[in-house]
Order: structure tokens, then C-alpha cells, then sequence
């Protein structure tokens, strides 16, 4: 009930407190019983967020009848320093660059008939050193273009072997975790993700954790119609058809169509094939005029 209590007073003054969070701005938000020590004492409390989230959700929020999604994000909060457990230079969509500060990856459950989002997991994103040497060298090399033709000493690789990154890596990791942790008592099917993970690596590391992949390919990728012809009789059958224009799909794939200040959306849905990908995908496509 002590650390109950603490909570109580500290989630108060983080809803209504304004500028930068720290354990200093928090006791002063706080009524009686929220001094500094106070705050203190709570965040050197060793809780179990991940079991706290599920059981908290389990007990008041969750209904047997609703589809749920398994969706998760990145979220990157600025932060300057040297001495900040975590602290490196991460993608931040907002400014549209690298930034320095702390990042968050969060693995939510999305109630289909609500439209909400309740988070189950939050950790924070810390690179080894050799992800952070990796990651610079990168960024300072500047994309030099391959050789045409097919690297000396490269050998053949199944397409349902990728190696992940260690980004996938660890969610990879967390989904396993939380699966194992929800059981029986709520199936999941599909992970949702933006279109930093809409890759082969990414779609693997679904397949493996028994999920479907929900996510966005790029406008300009080289998707081709599932092959329809005659076999010739000899070698393998083509699986690739003729390459797919988005500005000409067939009719008989359009599922919807509607208009909003004179633009109009249509929603193609279709079967196609990518390269790098060893299984067909399911693929959404909107159109707007």
C-alpha cells in the first residue's frame, strides 16, 4: 500500500505538471505526502511494469468479445548530457532527423471495435557499443553504389533465412516475452507496424513469433502480379507475371471507392509478389485522384 500511495500522488502531479519531468518538478506538483525523498524512494522501487500492465488490463479493461491487434512503436524523447543511462542519437519523425535523446519502444494492444490503444509494454531502447560504432559509421559513409553483377565468394540464402538486425532482434524478444506472459486468454494474430519495418527481416520475425505482419511498403516498390500463364514445359514455373502500375490496376480488384473535397480514393486489394519476399503478399492499395 506504501508504494500504492506514492504512485497515487506521483501520477497526479505528472498529468498536471508543464515542462521537463524530473523527480524535482514532480515533488513540487505534488500534495502532502509527495516530498522529494518520497519520489525517490518510489523510482528506486523495483516494479514489474510488464506484469503490472497485463494484470491491470486484464482485470479492467480487456473484453472477451473485441479483436485485438498487437501493434508497436518507437517514441524518442529529446534529452541532453553525458551521463544519462541509454542516451544516443535516434531517428525522431517529428524533426524529421536524428536527435539526440532517449528512445522508448512500446508493444500496444489496438481494440478493433474502441479504436484504442492500451500500451502492455514500454522498455527503453539501449544500443551496445557495437550497435553504436555500427550505427555511426554508417551514417558517415555515404551511400556508394554497388558493382553491377553479383558479389565474388556470395553464395545462394533461402529467403525465409534473413539475419535480423538487433533492432528486430530485440522485439523479437519482447513479443515472445509478452505472448508467453498473455497465454491462452487473449489469441493474438497480427503485428502491426510502420513502414521502417514493412522488409523481408521484418516479415521473418513475425512469421517466427506465429504472427501475421501488418505493415507499409514503399510507393515505388517493384511489386509484380502473381504469373498466369502457360507452362512451357520446362524448368521451374514462373511465379512472376508483368510488373505492377498502380495508376492501372484491374477493376476486378477494386473494393472501394470514395470521394472527400474533390479527391477521390480508391482501395485496390490484391495478391502480389516481391522479390526479397518468399511468400506472396496481401496487398492494400490506395489510389487517389
Amino acid at each position: 500500500m506504501t508504494t500504492i500511495r506514492q504512485f497515487s500522488r506521483i501520477a497526479l502531479g505528472m498529468l498536471t505538471m508543464t515542462g521537463r519531468v524530473t523527480m524535482l518538478g514532480i515533488s513540487r506538483w505534488t500534495a502532502d505526502g509527495g516530498s522529494y525523498r518520497t519520489v525517490q524512494r518510489f523510482f528506486t522501487t523495483l516494479i514489474s511494469w510488464a506484469t503490472l500492465f497485463w494484470l491491470f488490463f486484464r482485470s479492467q479493461l480487456f473484453d472477451p468479445d473485441d479483436v485485438y491487434l498487437l501493434a508497436s512503436d518507437e517514441t524518442v524523447v529529446t534529452k541532453s548530457g553525458k551521463h544519462t543511462p541509454g542516451l544516443d542519437r535516434f531517428f525522431a519523425s517529428l524533426y524529421g532527423k536524428s536527435v539526440a535523446g532517449l528512445a522508448f519502444f512500446t508493444l500496444s494492444l489496438v481494440s478493433t471495435t474502441e479504436r484504442r490503444s492500451f500500451p502492455i509494454v514500454v522498455e527503453q531502447v539501449v544500443r551496445s557499443a557495437q550497435e553504436q560504432a555500427a550505427a555511426h559509421s554508417k551514417a558517415a559513409k555515404p551511400n556508394a553504389k554497388r558493382k553491377p553483377g553479383r558479389p565474388k565468394g556470395s553464395t545462394c540464402k533461402a529467403k525465409t533465412t534473413r539475419d535480423l538486425s538487433p533492432d528486430l532482434t530485440r522485439i523479437q524478444t519482447q513479443i515472445g516475452a509478452l505472448l508467453q506472459r498473455i497465454g491462452r486468454l487473449l489469441p493474438l494474430t497480427y503485428l502491426v507496424l510502420d513502414g521502417h519495418f514493412g522488409t523481408a527481416a521484418a516479415l521473418q520475425m513475425a512469421l517466427a513469433c506465429k504472427l501475421h505482419l501488418i505493415s507499409k511498403l514503399r510507393s515505388d516498390s517493384a511489386l509484380y502480379l502473381p504469373y498466369d500463364g502457360p507452362y512451357t514445359g520446362r524448368g521451374p514455373r514462373r511465379i512472376y507475371g508483368d510488373k505492377l502500375n498502380p495508376r492501372a490496376i484491374p477493376e476486378r480488384h477494386l473494393c472501394q471507392t470514395s470521394v472527400d473535397k474533390d479527391i477521390e480514393t480508391r482501395i485496390y486489394q490484391l495478391e502480389a509478389r516481391h522479390k526479397t519476399f518468399a511468400q506472396p503478399l496481401n496487398l492494400v492499395c490506395l489510389v487517389k485522384h
